[in-house]
């Protein structure tokens, strides 16, 4: 059973969350559910990760979106997946790309619909058990869900 008010449990979970002085505050409880299921409770950290995107997506149908890490991709440590979660989507963990070593390197290239201005989350999970993420508040001029 969840207790107390909303604003409490927003607080609670984005204490759950260690965020750096540019990292973005979880906005409501179904993105708080979606870090957890992620991260396993493991601290999300930023860095090793590169989300490409432009500041402001002119149709929000059509954004496009790159994901990079120069995390090792070698059968002793790699990145096992990767998360993109848009906090304010009809459905916020949008994509989960999962991976092998044999694939190299990371590097995804894709477009997704956005409905509004938020922020969007690129999160990677390593096979040694990392979290590791990078952040973009994207402005959207045209809703692109509907």
């Amino acid at each position: 059973m969840v207790t107390g008010t909303l604003a409490d449990q927003l607080v609670a979970a984005t204490n759950k969350f260690p965020l750096g002085q540019d990292d973005p505050e979880v906005p409501n409880e179904e993105v708080a559910r979606i870090l957890e299921r992620i991260s396993g409770g493991r601290p999300i950290q930023r860095g090793h990760v590169s989300l490409d995107m432009p500041l402001v997506a002119e149709d929000g149908r059509v954004v496009p979106v790159i994901i990079e890490t120069d995390l090792p991709m070698t059968p002793e440590k790699y990145v096992k997946a990767v998360h993109l979660v848009v906090d304010h989507n009809p459905d916020a963990h949008l994509a989960a790309f999962h991976l092998t070593p044999a694939i190299g390197a990371v590097a995804i290239s894709t477009r997704i619909k956005m409905k509004r201005t938020t922020w969007v989350r690129a999160i990677v999970e390593t096979s040694t058990g990392e979290v590791w993420a990078d952040y973009s508040r994207v402005r959207v001029s045209l809703n692109g869900c509907g």
